[in-house]
């Protein structure tokens, strides 16, 4: 019976391993983000007695008897419920670096029953490992973080190559939020001038940089413009090494990852490595610590603003208020103004440094178009208007949105808001949500609220609304095909990955 249990908790921690693997791969392989999301979805709601049922399974077994043990493996293979093995959205990819995280992880697994059979008590530990397989996910995290490191070398080797022969101009730009957005606006107003090149999708990691570099980065470019992320102190400063902009922007700090470095303070510091070294920093001084980073800023700084130059503090460079682009006291020409101002006024600046007149400049501006999914707005074809905002969901572009739903919404008939609300805001996380929710409220008519994660706080934030709360998104989408019509108006905003409870 016991040999039966070891091969039957191995089988099930298999099993529970394609979940968890799948969840690292899905938070970028960053040791930690396994067992944090583990704890997410074990504490929730029948979750919780499966939990127990392992737990119990374990110390029953610890007097001798491995049946306990067996059931309690059992237990934690099944669950947790609504963590799907390969994922709806977010389907599990069996990438070389996933391959090799998996065999150090199963390493690790008979490594604890091997510790178990020493100790006389192999049953009791093969059950205890079908429980820890998050933790042991991410021990392999940590374990192979360095050898990934060194994989990634030749590749780094390869792009500084690349830009030492093309030799661009380098243009990078970081943000909490904005980034994506900003570097198309950029690389839209520069086109037809000089040969630009900009970072596809959300390449804004150290190999994600090098990979855009080795792919797209071709002989004759001359302006480069490279996203920069990060999820901690160092990250920037060391893509910078190899990758040096001439022209650096920040667009926006706020609470988007405080969850992982703990206060704006942090992010700010974070973000603003970027500015070492380079000849320009254009800051977005209507946030405020932007505006005190660009007051002790050596070098040349170019502020941007959404506010009008006399009523700020400290005059802007470049300002866009109402669609009309202002920069360096003289009209350059009108945007959108549904677009986000401070992004396009940054892009603007940028424009300008890199010689590119201002009459090509004005030109351009009506060539600017949302990014996906950030405010994009299409028709349904019963009728009814999409507003897309599912991406990187922050609360200030909580804000636009909904005031874009209030702007486009039609007076009497429905205005919907479908959210799973905004994640890794740390200890705001809770209060941001229901803030949004009571926001909302005053605009929409319908709250459909998608899952777990931001349930309980955008229930509490929700007043003089419908309130509709759904599992996933895609039940959320049959909701609003069945309920909307010509006339109505449905925003969705943020769309978490299904690793998310």
């Amino acid at each position: 019976m016991t040999a039966l249990t070891v091969v039957v908790a191995l089988a099930a921690a298999a099993v529970s391993g394609v979940r968890w693997l799948r969840v690292a791969q899905r938070e970028h392989y960053l040791p930690g983000s396994t067992s944090r999301f583990a704890w997410r979805w074990w504490s929730l709601g029948p979750n919780r007695v499966l939990a127990l049922a392992w737990a119990l399974g374990v110390v029953l077994s610890l007097t001798g008897r491995p049946l306990p043990a067996l059931f309690g493996s059992l237990a934690a293979a099944v669950g947790p419920f609504g963590l799907a093995l390969r994922g709806r959205t977010s389907k599990l990819a069996w990438t070389r670096r996933l391959r090799t995280l998996a065999a150090v992880w199963a390493a690790l697994q008979l490594l604890l029953v091997a510790l178990g059979l020493l100790a006389r008590e192999p049953a009791a530990a093969a059950a205890l490992g079908v429980g820890l397989v998050p933790v042991l996910v991410d021990a392999a995290l940590a374990l192979t973080a360095p050898v990934e490191r060194r994989l990634a070398e030749p590749w780094i080797d390869k792009a500084k190559a690349r830009l030492a022969q093309v030799r661009p101009v380098v243009v990078a730009v970081t943000g909490s939020y904005g980034k994506t957005s900003t570097k198309g606006y950029i690389a839209t107003l520069v086109d037809g001038t000089r040969q630009v090149v900009p970072t596809p999708r959300s390449f804004n990691n150290r190999a994600g940089l090098a990979r855009a570099v080795n792919e797209h980065l071709l002989p004759g470019t001359e302006v480069f413009v490279a996203e920069m992320g990060t999820y901690g102190p160092g990250e920037i400063a060391e893509m910078c090494e190899w990758c040096p902009p001439e022209v650096a922007v920040i667009t926006a700090i706020g609470p988007v990852h405080l969850e992982r470095m703990g206060t704006e303070e942090r992010i700010t510091e974070a973000k603003a490595e970027i500015l070492e070294g380079a000849r320009v920093a254009v800051l977005n001084v209507d946030n405020p610590h932007l505006a005190r980073l660009a007051d002790r800023t050596a070098g040349k700084v170019v502020r941007c603003s959404a506010t009008p130059t006399p009523t700020a503090p400290t005059p802007a460079d470049v300002t866009v208020v109402d669609g009309q682009v202002v920069a360096h006291g003289q009209h350059v020409g009108t945007v959108d103004p549904a677009l986000p101002p401070t992004n396009v006024a940054c892009a603007v600046a940028v424009a300008l440094e890199l010689g590119v007149p201002a009459e090509a400049v004005a030109a351009r501006l009506a060539h600017l178009q949302p990014a996906d999914h950030r405010l994009t707005t299409t028709t349904a074809s019963t009728g009814f208007t999409i507003i897309d905002d599912t991406y990187n969901a922050n609360p200030a572009g909580a804000a636009l949105a909904l005031a874009a739903l209030e702007r486009l919404g039609t007076e009497g008939e429905r205005r919907v808001v479908v959210t799973p609300g905004m994640v890794e805001l740390g200890s705001r996380q809770a209060e941001e949500n229901t803030r949004l929710a009571s926001a909302a409220s005053a605009i929409a008519t319908h709250l459909v609220i998608v899952g777990h994660t931001n349930r309980k706080a955008l229930l509490a934030g929700a007043h003089d609304v419908d309130v509709v709360a759904v599992e996933t998104r895609d039940q959320a989408v049959a909701w609003v095909r069945k309920h909307m019509k010509a006339g109505d108006t449905v925003l969705y905003e943020n769309d978490l990955p299904d690793h998310f409870p």
